[in-house]
């Protein structure tokens, strides 16, 4: 038979159907669980026409238990670049309808392949997830294909912008390389993350647990820290990817992306904030309004609200130029710094100094929470991580003390000598060692041993009217001004433009040693 042209071109188009391909019934499957293909995945993600695949021809060449009579086009794993909102990225979806998404060697190579190449062209890694971890029939070549992806999570650390979005269950490696990167994503009800299943935990253990209950998207968003982002279904994790790219730079080189400013920037409610702090020191607010009232067109996108929410964490706008929140939240333990609030400050901070995102922290602590159980779970040498993460970080810290700035809490929270470049002070800031009524019952404890109530009311009073306002630590220099809550944003502002060039020298050392 005499072959033609077109022949070669048939065969190709035939080959592409076979890559990635699921049968309809599957499809309809996961449609019907809630769950998209990992090919709908990618498309609903990224910008239209945008994609453009990598090694979709893959198969596996093991020959390990059972592995010969199951192949697929791919390798169960979708690799390639894309645009999202015109700018590039790397990325990569699991293909749970192929041994359940499970990592083997040739799917491995196909992640790092993609992973090398966000790196050496600066852009970020997106890791859409699925998977039951390391493939037990390919044995140590599904580990080592788990270890070379690890390796490249942590290089590409502080470079380039990596981020996981969890779908399915994952376990295993599968959990290990999402909890490297920057940003974890979960979808309600439908993600979720442990080393080990429950059936696993119930036959080493004995202990019944639901997969809910062990690793859901509810447990790591709220009690273990582990994913910072809560979706509510698929769709909705779309627009959270999408949304947390435009704050962040491609690499570690790049500036935030900033947008043009066109007047509309100025939030509604600034002059309400000359009011907005109770006088009654032991009332709450909610430091969100705070933001809200300050920051362009009162926009703010969050970072793990429902985890340590004492401490507040997240991105604005200040006059286009994109910038990193953290604030302390009274209505919540009345703002005071406890483990998990220092982790997760400590590790915000951290990535935003990683790629050059000016901080500004609102503070309002009275210091960190007391007590046994804190103690013996190690509060010093986590809330040490945070004190250090301030200390380390050289890009723009500027620092507004809205209330309370108690003790050590006063220092960690970027205060001038943990390298502050610009703080402030509301009129209602009190910042001391203590609150009043502790400060009495120690300077004064033999007097008031004999002295009535009124006597330490009285001292209380004047201890107070001394030293509970910023104006000593104006006169010191610990704060640069004593300006209105309205004033507020102008003066940032203002500071940013002048600091954002900011160089800070440092010794040189190979890493520090932060209290992990």
């Amino acid at each position: 038979m005499e072959t033609t042209k077109l022949e070669p071109n048939q065969e190709l188009l035939e080959r592409r159907k076979q890559a990635g391909h699921i049968s309809k019934d599957t499809e309809k499957k996961r449609h019907q669980e809630g769950k998209l293909t990992a090919k709908e995945r990618i498309e609903k993600l990224v910008d239209p026409g945008s994609f453009v695949e990598l090694d979709r021809f893959t198969v596996h060449q093991a020959t390990h238990f059972g592995m010969e009579r199951k192949k697929a086009v791919g390798d169960g794993v979708i690799t390639g670049q894309a645009t999202i909102d015109g700018r590039p990225v790397y990325l990569f979806a699991h293909d749970a309808t192929f041994l359940g998404g499970a990592l083997g060697q040739a799917f491995a190579r196909k992640v790092c392949k993609i992973m090398d190449l966000a790196l050496q062209a600066g852009v970020p890694v997106i890791g859409l997830n699925e998977s039951g971890g390391a493939r037990i029939q390919e044995g140590v070549a599904s580990l080592a294909g788990y270890a070379d992806i690890f390796y490249r999570n942590v290089q590409a650390s502080g470079v380039v912008p990596q981020i996981s979005a969890i779908y399915g269950s994952c376990a295993g490696g599968a959990v290990y390389s999402p909890a490297v990167t920057d940003f974890t994503l979960m979808v309600r009800d439908k993600g979720f993350m442990f080393i080990t299943g429950p059936e696993v935990v119930k036959a080493v253990t004995g202990e019944e647990v639901t997969f809910e209950e062990l690793g859901g998207a509810l447990v790591h968003n709220t009690k273990s820290g582990v994913a910072q982002l809560l979706a509510d279904n698929e769709e909705n994790s779309f627009f959270l990817i999408r949304k947390l790219l435009s704050y962040l730079p491609s690499n570690n080189l790049d500036s935030p992306p900033a947008l043009p400013v066109t007047g509309d920037e100025i939030p509604t409610g600034l002059k309400e904030l000359d009011n907005f702090v109770p006088a009654d020191t032991t009332k709450p607010y909610d430091m969100h309004e705070v933001i809200t009232r300050i920051f362009d067109r009162g926009e703010f996108f969050e970072i793990a609200p429902h985890h340590a929410a004492n401490i507040i964490t997240g991105f604005a706008r200040l006059d286009g130029q994109v910038v990193a929140l953290v604030a302390n939240q009274p209505k919540v333990l009345a703002g005071t710094l406890d483990i998990d609030a220092s982790v997760k400050a400590a590790r915000f901070i951290r990535f935003c100094d990683a790629f050059n995102i000016p901080l500004i922290t609102f503070v309002d602590v009275p210091g960190y929470l007391p007590g046994k159980n804190l103690e013996h779970n190690g509060i010093i040498r986590h809330g040490a991580k945070l004190l250090y993460a301030y200390c380390e970080a050289t890009v723009p810290k500027l620092t507004v003390i809205t209330r309370k700035a108690y003790g050590g809490a006063f220092d960690v929270m970027g205060s001038k000598n943990v390298g502050g470049d610009l703080n402030l002070a509301w009129p209602t800031a009190e910042i001391a060692v203590m609150g009043a009524d502790g400060a009495v019952k120690i300077l004064y404890r033999k007097e008031l041993e004999t002295a009535d109530k009124g006597r330490a009311q009285e001292l209380s009073a004047q201890y107070k009217a001394r030293f509970n306002n910023p104006y000593i630590a104006a006169e010191l220099g610990y704060v640069d001004d004593v300006c209105l809550p309205s004033e507020t944003r102008d003066i940032l502002i203002k500071a940013l433009s002048v600091q954002q060039n900011k160089r800070a020298k440092r010794p040189a050392r190979k890493h520090g040693n932060i209290p992990l």
